[in-house]
């Protein structure tokens, strides 16, 4: 067995060693024990991928395995990582060992909460190592129902309305996929047979009235996954809802398999579809991130700020994908690994704070840098992250994007280029204003007086998300290279696609 199977086991095998545990105390301490030996062994890994190519390794994926799960249908279990994949399986392990340390207080229901915690990180995973499409299809589905079950049992506020609309609006877009999957696997032909394997259906041509079809289905079903506009609605609420790691999981890992899956399946499979159709998703991704940051401005909750600031952010993905150059779907990638740890950090702040205050209101908070210094210096670091400071993961990922759209030529792309990076103002003026008024200035509560600053796990759990927004603010070549060659293949792909659009 290899690495990557063990990354599925081990955090399947805690959630049924959870189930076993006799109390609460048990339950989080065999959780935190198995979010540490995936951390670990997401980094031993990551350190055997980076060793493999020095070594001069050219495969496309390392550490394959593949076994037959439904011949019949050519259906496999394969797995397999590149540098893309080994970032998002990076970002997983971080936000994972976070969101079990901010949980500590949870006393209702622990064992079933955590257990489906840890239920989402084997979703997450089996989903970006996969490489038969089915098998992937089967790992985002099973990322789905815990998000339903965590906000609608363990949630705040419309918690109900908010995990039914949350599962409808993803369920929409699985479906989607799925339509789109088939469709793909009828249009494939290896050997005389049908496949759902990505990497030789990458190698065929499909025909282009089919991708015609297809792409739509599939990068919607994705968009949907990772906040595409319009089908957006159910983030805000689904954020806002959410118990603290559910918010945190939500944005930091889940809505990245969104945007995995628009670049690995939709845009690497159908090169000249997606091609043809860049122009729609450039426009509705300079959509979300106009109106993202305009009604992020309008918000008086702290958890509405951050959700309505995820579609934003989440907009930069989408956009550099559409652009379909190197250096922009390179910033995409980036983005999606930085707006993880980020938002995941922003989160687990907001819900510190609630913990302790009670509310989430902006105009109710305030001076609470005097009595919480160590949360609310966790929630200003976030915040400028989230606005693109230099030295922060948001400016490198916002930046490489940025540069890569410029370089598509076009009035068009270039008018978007610089609407995307007139939001950093705006984004500017939100952050600033929350900031301000939430943490500066008299306190306006007396009963704040007497708050309790950050406990030993919501430290962990700040310093290492921390950790990973620095490692890629102060250093980013490292993440750079790691998936440069990657993203170099899937842009073969796409001028293989557009030499034949203009043929």
């Amino acid at each position: 067995m290899n690495n990557l199977s063990l990354l599925l086991l081990v955090p399947l095998l805690t959630a049924v060693a959870v189930l076993f545990c006799r109390n609460s105390s048990q339950v989080k301490g065999v959780s935190l024990f198995g979010s540490l030996a995936q951390l670990t062994l997401a980094t031993f890994t990551m350190f055997s991928y980076m060793g493999e190519r020095a070594a001069g390794n050219k495969a496309q994926m390392l550490f394959e395995s593949r076994y037959s799960w439904y011949s019949n249908l050519g259906i496999e279990y394969y797995v397999g990582v590149d540098g893309i994949s080994i970032a998002m399986i990076m970002l997983t392990a971080f936000v994972v060992v976070a969101g079990i340390l901010v949980s500590w207080r949870i006393e209702k229901l622990t064992k079933e909460f955590f257990f489906l915690l840890l239920l989402l990180s084997v979703g997450a995973y089996g989903f970006f190592i996969s490489l038969d499409l089915f098998t992937m299809f089967f790992f985002l589905e099973l990322a789905v129902i815990p998000k339903f079950l965590l906000i609608g049992i363990w949630g705040s506020g419309r918690k109900e309305y908010s995990a039914m609309k949350l599962a409808l609006m993803l369920m929409a877009g699985s479906a989607l996929v799925l339509i789109g999957l088939l469709c793909l696997y009828f249009n494939t032909n290896v050997n005389g047979a049908h496949t759902f394997d990505l990497l030789k259906i990458s190698q065929q041509h499909i025909p282009i009235e089919a991708q015609r079809f297809i792409f739509p289905l599939m990068f919607v079903g994705f968009g949907i996954f990772t906040a595409l506009f319009p089908f957006h609605t159910w983030a805000p609420d689904g954020h806002s809802s959410a118990p603290t790691a559910a918010s945190m999981f939500l944005a930091g890992i889940s809505m990245k398999l969104g945007g995995y899956g628009c670049l690995r399946v939709a845009t690497y499979l159908m090169p000249e579809a997606a091609h043809e159709y860049s122009w729609i998703i450039i426009l509705l991704s300079t959509i979300a991130i106009i109106y993202g940051a305009f009604a992020t401005l309008m918000q008086k909750d702290l958890k509405y700020i951050n959700a309505y600031s995820s579609v934003s952010h989440c907009g930069f993905v989408l956009f550099g994908i559409g652009m379909l150059t190197k250096t922009a779907i390179t910033g995409a990638v980036m983005q999606m690994v930085s707006h993880g740890l980020m938002t995941a950090l922003f989160f687990g702040a907001i819900g510190m704070i609630y913990e302790r205050t009670h509310t989430r209101m902006v105009e109710q908070l305030g001076g609470l840098l005097k009595t919480m210094p160590f949360i609310i210096t966790v929630f200003v670091i976030a915040g400028l992250c989230s606005l693109g400071l230099p030295g922060f993961s948001g400016f490198v990922a916002e930046m490489t994007v940025f540069m890569g759209s410029w370089q598509r030529e076009g009035m068009f792309n270039h008018v978007a280029t610089v609407l995307a990076c007139a939001s950093i103002v705006v984004t500017a003026v939100y952050i600033l204003r929350a900031t301000g008024s939430s943490v500066m200035g008299p306190i306006r509560n007396p009963e704040f007086m007497t708050l309790k600053d950050a406990s030993w796990n919501e430290k962990m759990a700040s310093g290492l998300l921390i950790i990973g927004i620095l490692a890629i603010g102060i250093a980013p070549f490292w993440l750079n290279n790691l998936i440069s060659a990657d993203t170099q293949a899937i842009m073969d792909n796409v001028s293989r696609g557009v030499a034949l659009t203009l043929k």
